[in-house]
């Protein structure tokens, strides 16, 4: 492979950001036809080609690690230039990270204010066994997930471990399970999941009936909103129990003994940046507040 070029990676990167060969011409300011030599030579470099030419467009696998490339060279730029310029304020670095709901809802965020002064910082909400093709893409530079194998081109460190547990209204839990929450009364009494990527609720369901029934569900798909619908009764629902040791009200275990555990990791670029690494350990730090311990491995 021959040496990738950082203006033909971004002309990729702005490729997929703006959807077209003309839009990213506009956007960098360059004819269309210099905007396709570009790519034409990358892809001679990587020796395979780097976009699938449909609509919309998308990355290959090779693309998709030229892109991270392209803004990890930018992060690694804008440190040199702060390191270079030190007396002068320079536009804020951007960084894009992606963090499921309940985190943010709850712990994560505090943890990300303590060093948004010096950055810009783009946060995507998405759940944390999906975040990871943001990051494979390129389209984010971390993420908290609760996969531990790390991306091509990223470490993984554990966070800790949320816990969530089976609750619902006091009214919901005499209407739907006056004798308990039996199997039984589980495979008919409405639920409600976060969204369709939401699979807690089946888990519980699974490790309570050993089957996998389809209640009724309701899709609620904010943080706050979410257990503000199980404190209306519309159903009962995993709620994180840091949410809960914050605002139990109107909530009451389903199953005092049940819960759902999710390991959490941070997933971010290898070859990072300093603010990238200052993110990383806020929330790292933040993480051993606020979660449980991760477990040992043997």
């Amino acid at each position: 492979m021959k040496f990738v070029d950082p203006d033909q990676a971004e002309a990729l990167a702005v490729i997929i950001d703006r959807g077209s060969f003309e839009a990213a011409a506009s956007a960098l300011s360059v004819s269309p036809s210099a905007i396709s030599q570009r790519i034409r030579a990358l892809e001679v470099a990587v020796g395979r080609p780097v976009v699938t030419r449909t609509r919309p467009l998308r990355p290959t696998d090779a693309g998709q690690a030229v892109i991270r490339f392209a803004r990890q060279f930018d992060l690694l730029a804008a440190d040199l230039a702060a390191e270079l310029d030190a007396t002068r304020d320079g536009p804020r670095r951007r960084l894009t990270i992606v963090v499921n709901g309940d985190s943010l809802h709850t712990w994560a965020l505090p943890a990300l204010a303590r060093v948004a002064d010096t950055l810009q910082l783009e946060i995507l909400r998405e759940d944390e066994e999906y975040s990871l093709e943001l990051l494979r893409s390129g389209a984010a530079s971390a993420a908290i997930t609760s996969v531990a194998s790390a991306v091509p081109g990223c470490s993984s460190q554990p966070l800790g471990i949320m816990r969530y547990v089976p609750v619902c209204s006091p009214g919901y839990r005499d209407t739907w399970f006056p004798a308990g929450a039996t199997p039984e009364r589980l495979s008919l009494a409405p639920v409600v999941l976060f969204d369709r990527k939401d699979d807690l609720q089946d888990r519980y369901l699974r490790s309570r009936t050993g089957a996998a029934p389809d209640p009724p569900r309701h899709y609620v798909p904010a943080a706050q909103e979410f257990a503000g619908a199980v404190r209306l009764g519309m159903g009962w629902g995993l709620v994180s129990d840091l949410e809960l040791q914050s605002d139990p009200r109107d909530l009451v275990p389903l199953d005092p003994e049940g819960h759902v555990d999710v390991p959490l990791y941070w997933q971010q670029w290898r070859h990072g940046s300093a603010a990238l690494t200052a993110v990383g350990e806020a929330v790292l730090q933040a993480a051993a507040q606020f979660l449980r311990p991760p477990a040992r491995r043997n």
